[in-house]
């Protein structure tokens, strides 16, 4: 039986991120990571991205990240909000956010997969007290007196102090410790491409909504987008099956020509929304992060920093543990995490759901009311100002490493 600090299940990008920053406060650190190197290690663009906030890019800076991915980092410097239907144009009236409006720089960045995933391997390697075990599947977790133990697919046993699931909206660890969930299907699925156009995209972040769903338009480096396509799900499935200059006849009227001719770069990908929410964050030796805690809707594009900032706050709980010589799986610390985040993460998962709703319907009345209420946000400074610094990651309690 292997013995270690931490046994994290998942190797996308929240338990990568988590092992370095404990691993860094000096704490031990097994990944466990179905898919393999080579795996993850594909170079070629393939039109996934994300939407770093501003408090998400000072934790992946804090633990030594972020000066791998910044120079293909594109800044998002204004983020524009409209609402119409495709081919009629936006409503005119709309919000906008400007960064200028804060102190502390751009609202985020947009990072391609290929470049974050290729730096946290290479970290993860460089790290001493991390062992990452790829290709491996946990098929057992039991609590043990003082420990929990995990078996692998592989017959391979490990034990730790305190087993993280990382392992998204499915998460085995949040079955196995009897941890229930509350949620619901959007009956909606999100169609993820990249484009490629004509003209230059000046750092600005769109979100149309329309009455299938919202359409987010994020700018890549080079005059490249991101695209994030909610539609319902017939839909979607028929956009999906599409051959490119078919979606791209769909895409344009939606999109608009304010960046002039438009190519498909990469692949396509969908996934079907819907919301999630583990009935509690922790159990006995055992803590969620990220998806397997709270699966949103990508509305607001804020899935991945809602999980840094579950990182960022579990790191500092464990870290402050080590260092009063607590035991970091004991229900006492694993509270602390649980208490602090468990508001923050329901709360912005409700919020998700309420705007989703809101928007996502063709109903004159609610299409009067949330123009109206856009109109307003935009000519009020002062509530402009917090919904951007909501949008950067700004708000709220702040952990040590994203201050």
């Amino acid at each position: 039986m292997e013995q270690t600090d931490i046994i994290i299940v998942g190797g996308g990008l929240n338990g990568p991120v988590l092992a370095l920053a404990a691993a860094q406060s000096g704490l031990r650190v097994t990944v466990i990571d179905a898919i393999t190197p080579e795996t993850h290690r594909m170079r070629d663009f393939d039109g996934r991205a994300y939407a770093i906030a501003n408090g998400s890019m000072r934790l992946l800076r804090g633990i030594g990240i972020w000066a791998a991915v910044q120079a293909d980092a594109q800044p998002m410097l204004d983020i524009k909000v409209s609402d119409g239907r495709a081919g009629e144009g936006a409503s005119p009236w709309m919000m906008h956010f400007d960064h200028a409006e804060i102190e502390e720089g751009p609202m985020g960045w947009l990072v391609e997969d290929r470049h974050l995933r290729a730096a946290l391997l290479d970290a993860l390697a460089a790290e001493d007290r991390i062992t990452h075990l790829t290709g491996r599947t946990v098929t057992a977790q039991s609590i043990t007196g003082g420990g929990v133990t995990v078996t692998l697919d592989d017959g391979q046993i490990l034990s730790a102090r305190l087993l993280v699931g990382c392992d998204g909206r499915g998460s085995g660890v949040a079955k196995r410790a009897g941890i229930t969930r509350t949620g619901w299907d959007y009956d909606q699925i999100a169609v993820v491409c990249a484009v490629e156009h004509a003209l230059p995209h000046n750092g600005v972040a769109h979100q149309f909504f329309m009455p299938g769903g919202p359409l987010a338009i994020l700018p890549l480096t080079g005059n490249r987008s991101s695209i994030v396509w909610s539609e319902q799900s017939d839909r979607a499935r028929t956009l999906i099956a599409m051959d490119e200059p078919d979606f791209l006849a769909a895409l344009r009227p939606a999109f608009g020509s304010f960046l002039g001719e438009l190519s498909l770069v990469g692949s396509r990908f969908s996934y079907p929304l819907g919301l999630t929410l583990a009935n509690n964050l922790t159990a006995p030796r055992v803590a969620l992060v990220g998806d397997a805690a709270h699966g949103i809707h990508p509305i607001a594009g804020q899935g991945l920093n809602a999980g840094l900032r579950d990182v960022a706050a579990l790191a500092q709980v464990l870290e402050d543990a080590r260092m009063r010589g607590e035991d970091i799986g004991s229900a006492v610390t694993l509270d602390r995490y649980k208490v602090w985040r468990r508001w923050e993460a329901t709360r912005l998962a409700l919020a998700t759901d309420a705007f989703n709703r809101l928007f996502s319907n063709d109903n004159p009345l609610l299409r009067g009311l949330r123009d109206l209420g856009m109109g307003a946000i935009n000519a009020m400074p002062g509530l402009r100002r917090r919904f951007i610094r909501e949008a950067a990651g700004l708000n709220g309690q702040l952990p040590r490493l994203m201050r």
